[in-house]
């Protein structure tokens, strides 16, 4: 399969590169957004071309696929892995292989719909993707961008197919572009046009990392108004306020008192629908991998959770 047709089965990408020795890397964010994050933080700059929460998917009738994959960033080690029909079957662990190689699977006879998930927290590129039948793009349903920090990103469960993005979509089945980074914020200076491409829905899900101050509404009125006058104050968007934290007891207060501003500037507009993270995973600690980002337990039960929220309100 050449990269061009690997395009057609690659979701989660604004746009793609061909690299000089052949390989298709996938960018979510614009070329001007990258830019500026490159001059805000290395840290963020790292993350904003990461693999997360890209998949390549195909229905199909192919019992082998195959493909030479490279790594130029690492952040922490989670997997490739492959899901038939909804349940994951196969996975290689990052910290099992080497930097660059070759991935081959079988897969059961008979039409099937195959998810295979990328790395979430490092950036990947793909090349000589194989299949011995043909593969065709699976409809989705509507576009949804997902702008969040390191949970949204996926780190935590160290699962690529367990993030609660990945739980979650799993259940939606939307057709999104993931702009979560590591150790984000309420920063309106990253929201910008992104040509030819306009979502139908945007969630976010930031805060977690902005609470010290909770009397400070202006970087989340700040946002939300670019982030309207960018998509139109009619788009849907869904705000959803920081999950539990428990790894600074001391500030937990102030930790709460955040949430509650989120809660109330956010839900002052019209077309944002407001989700009390609290109340989609448990506030305990064996949800959680160090009382911060959800493990696979957390990941699990937030994504559901918040599926599950959405399907009832119709949203």
């Amino acid at each position: 399969m050449t990269n061009n047709e690997l395009k057609e089965l690659y979701f989660g990408a604004y746009s793609f590169k061909e690299t000089e020795d052949g390989y298709l890397q996938a960018f979510q964010y614009s070329d001007e957004q990258m830019k500026y994050f490159e001059g805000a933080f290395d840290f963020w700059y790292d993350r904003c071309m990461a693999t997360t929460a890209k998949t390549i998917e195909m229905v199909t009738e192919a019992t082998k696929v195959s493909f030479d994959y490279k790594f130029i960033w690492t952040g922490s080690e989670d997997s490739f892995e492959l899901a038939i029909d909804g349940s994951v079957t196969k996975i290689v662990y990052v910290k099992d292989i080497s930097k660059e190689g070759k991935i081959e699977w079988e897969m059961p006879a008979g039409s099937k719909n195959a998810v295979i998930y990328l790395p979430a927290d490092a950036t990947v590129l793909i090349k000589n993707f194989e299949v011995n039948a043909k593969a065709e793009r699976p409809k989705k349903n509507e576009k949804v961008l997902w702008l969040g920090d390191s949970i949204t990103q996926g780190y935590g469960p160290l699962r690529s197919a367990q993030t609660y993005v990945s739980v979650a979509n799993r259940i939606l089945n939307y057709d999104i572009i993931n702009q979560g980074i590591g150790g984000y914020i309420y920063d309106k200076k990253s929201l910008m046009p992104m040509p030819g491409y306009k979502p139908d829905k945007i969630i976010v899900a930031l805060g977690t990392n902005n609470f010290h101050d909770p009397q400070k509404t202006s970087d989340i009125t700040e946002y939300y108004d670019t982030l309207t006058n960018i998509y139109g104050s009619e788009i849907p968007i869904m705000c959803i306020s920081p999950i539990w934290r428990g790894d600074n007891p001391d500030d937990h207060d102030n930790f709460v008192a955040y949430c509650e501003m989120i809660k109330k500037v956010a839900g002052s507009y019209k077309n944002i629908t407001v989700l009390d993270g609290f109340k989609l995973v448990p506030n305990l600690c064996e949800y959680y991998l160090d009382n911060l980002h959800p493990n696979l337990l957390g990941a699990e039960t937030y994504g559901r959770n918040l599926a599950e929220y959405i399907k009832k309100i119709g949203w």
